[in-house]
């Protein structure tokens, strides 16, 4: 079994530099994990502790059942794929992948078997005999990986494997390293900063920031019911749209108000906002649940509120709108034939079972 846990795991390199805070984790036998978060949060550091690449200041790391803080890399069982490729350049690929076989006295039938095995895997059978130099970025990460395959390791590591590659090239890779995890079945751990990898990839993900794990689950539960205004405002492009407000009630219903306007909360989330009566809060709706009013014959007028529009982005399948109501500036995703002109005035249908409500001094989900 390839599973990895994580017990209260910490790392400081000074007595003012928290890298980790007691992190809490397990990784589940061949689990596709994915840990996100923007720069200098943890991540990359969470990754070379399970590898061993780094010391783990307290807590316990187990990785197949074993206590692995004391066990040197080489002996984890461990592959690990980085972020630059780390290719020998006077070898060729073969060698390269073969290279980590050699150093384990590996006969020279299995190896050749091992390397041509993961070649055809990633379809790089062409390239064994060239050098990196001769390769693009996109086939130097498929070696990358193929000399992590051969290896047949417990768990597979990656740490911001597609950062240098551009953005076609990295919606392609992300596709085979999803498919390659079907075929092979291991656990595979994989560290990015980009939200949309997260998204596409992970079983479940992990949204770290500064130092601490804010939540851990499936995709599509962070994205629905993220744990606080971070995980919201960091999972989802365009991000999540905030308004600083406050609850009241009025003939017996809780409205959301800001300035001129005021917003109905829906039945099924009034229970845990009566507590926030004439009291701050933070609102927060995705720009995808904002609609122009034009296009919705049925909105109740209590949802919606005029906004202008200052900028108008078409995306093909989609347009962005960005939109001001007073102070504040909004998103709307919306069809690719909703195209208001700049300066319009437009009536905004915001979706109410949709909103999110944050505690403002904690950030912590209300709803």
């Amino acid at each position: 079994m390839a599973q990895v846990v994580l017990k209260h795991v910490s790392k400081s390199y000074t007595d003012d530099v928290l890298a980790v805070e007691e992190a809490n984790l397990s990784v589940e036998n061949r689990e596709f994990l994915v840990i996100v978060g923007p720069s200098g949060c943890g991540k990359s550091t969470l990754l070379r502790m399970i590898a061993g690449l780094e010391e783990v200041s307290s807590g316990e790391v187990w990785i197949g059942g074993k206590l692995v803080n004391h066990i040197p890399p080489k002996d984890r069982d461990i592959a690990m794929v980085f972020q630059n490729y780390a290719l020998y350049p006077h070898m060729t690929v073969f060698d390269n992948m073969a290279f980590g076989l050699r150093l384990r006295k590996y006969s020279r039938r299995e190896i050749d078997q091992r390397v041509r095995d993961a070649a055809g895997t990633l379809s790089i059978e062409a390239l064994l005999q060239r050098k990196p130099k001769e390769l693009s970025g996109g086939e130097r990460q498929r070696v990358a990986v193929g000399r992590a395959i051969v290896r047949k390791p417990l768990v597979f590591l990656f740490d911001e494997p597609l950062s240098n590659l551009d953005a076609k090239m990295r919606v392609q890779m992300r596709t085979e390293i999803r498919k390659l995890h079907l075929r092979l079945q291991s656990t595979m751990i994989y560290v990015t900063h980009d939200q949309t990898e997260a998204m596409t990839m992970g079983d479940r993900i992990v949204v770290m920031n500064k130092a601490i794990i804010q939540q851990v689950d499936d995709p599509l539960t962070v994205y629905e019911h993220p744990a606080n205004r971070f995980v919201a405002s960091f999972i989802g492009s365009p991000p999540m749209n905030f308004l600083n407000g406050k609850i009241i009630k009025v003939a017996g219903e809780l409205f959301f108000t800001e300035g001129s306007f005021k917003l109905r909360v829906v039945e099924e989330m009034t229970s845990p906002l009566l507590a926030y009566g004439n009291k701050p809060v933070i609102f927060g709706i995705r720009p995808e649940d904002l609609y122009d009013k034009l296009f919705i014959t049925d909105a109740p007028s209590d949802c919606i509120v005029t906004s202008t529009v200052e900028l108008v982005e078409p995306l093909g399948a989609e347009v962005y709108l960005h939109l001001r109501i007073g102070q504040h500036a909004l998103i709307a995703r919306v069809g690719p034939h909703d195209r208001p002109e700049v300066n319009q005035d437009i009536d905004l249908v915001f979706d109410m079972g949709k909103a999110h409500f944050f505690d403002p001094e904690t950030e912590a989900a209300i709803v």
